[in-house]
């Protein structure tokens, strides 16, 4: 029996009746990943953290038909799918890995020790967070997504993220404290143009908040004609985005950089399904 490859060459060498064989349940494997992105709230291309990451998926799903949707089964495939991005196993040279998690995740379905390596290995640094700024990494794509999927509101508009993110409104991801503010107050741009710092929300909250100081910006947006909010209301609002209204009120940049961290933690260990440590601690 030949050994499971995932190189250009060993696709080239198929038979035409293996591929007649395949090609259907191949096709059908892709559009059910297809529907478990959407499931994990990925709605655009852009925000797709690894294509190669779909091949060993669209395989196994080749081989489940339906039965992915099955809770034992879906829950793993969610974790080592997130595994795969958050550990950002699945950049550079990836053959290797494609074959191994295609034939690991089908015996990990029917045998709870049986752990695929990407899952078993996969590990999530908490100070990687404050290296990732722009949407070209794996791992920036996926904490958007989770921030996103956590049901965040936009600050002006009477909406999820999703929601305007589907029918197409414009967004930004926007610097809680705005860049200028951090300048004034001699903040490094290391520390204040990470994800840490960052969110999003629409275009129209975005031009409201300006480059002022959040006690400054939430009073204002909140006291809009068409917004009209309390100071509860929005800090219920603002909440959904992963941090402590509280904080930015105060303007203490600090104390919210390292309330984020935890935050942000907290959905990485409920995406990979193992504690991540922070300073030597596990998240509190």
């Amino acid at each position: 029996v030949r050994p499971v490859s995932a190189k250009r060459a060993a696709v080239l060498e198929l038979s035409l009746e293996a591929w007649k064989q395949w090609a259907d349940a191949l096709e059908e494997g892709f559009r059910n990943v297809a529907r478990f992105l959407r499931k994990e709230c990925f709605y655009s291309r852009r925000e797709l953290p690894y294509s190669t990451q779909l091949v060993p998926l669209a395989a196994v799903m080749a081989r489940l038909g339906d039965r992915w949707r099955e809770p034992r089964i879906y829950d793993k495939l969610t974790r080592w799918y997130w595994s795969g991005v958050l550990g950002e196993l699945y950049g550079g040279a990836v053959e290797t890995r494609i074959a191994n998690d295609y034939e690991e995740l089908l015996r990990w379905f029917d045998d709870d020790e049986a752990q695929p390596r990407s899952v078993r290995d996969a590990s999530f640094q908490p100070e990687r967070l404050d290296t990732l700024r722009t949407r070209l990494s794996a791992a920036y794509k996926g904490l958007n997504v989770l921030i996103l999927r956590e049901g965040s509101q936009d600050w002006f508009w009477k909406a999820s993220i999703r929601e305007l993110d589907a029918d197409e409104v414009a967004l930004d991801i926007h610097h809680i404290f705005p860049r200028d503010w951090c300048e004034k107050q001699g903040i490094e741009r290391e520390r204040y143009d990470s994800i840490l710092n960052k969110t999003p929300i629409s275009y129209k909250a975005n031009r409201k908040i300006g480059g002022e100081a959040p006690s400054t910006y939430l009073p204002r947006i909140q006291s809009e004609q068409q917004v009209g909010l309390s100071d509860a209301e929005l800090d219920r609002i603002v909440a959904t985005h992963a941090l402590d209204p509280e904080l930015l009120r105060r303007d203490d940049f600090d104390a919210f950089l390292n309330d984020r961290r935890s935050r942000l933690c907290r959905l990485v260990e409920a995406a990979i399904g193992k504690p991540v440590f922070v300073n030597g601690d596990e998240t509190p």
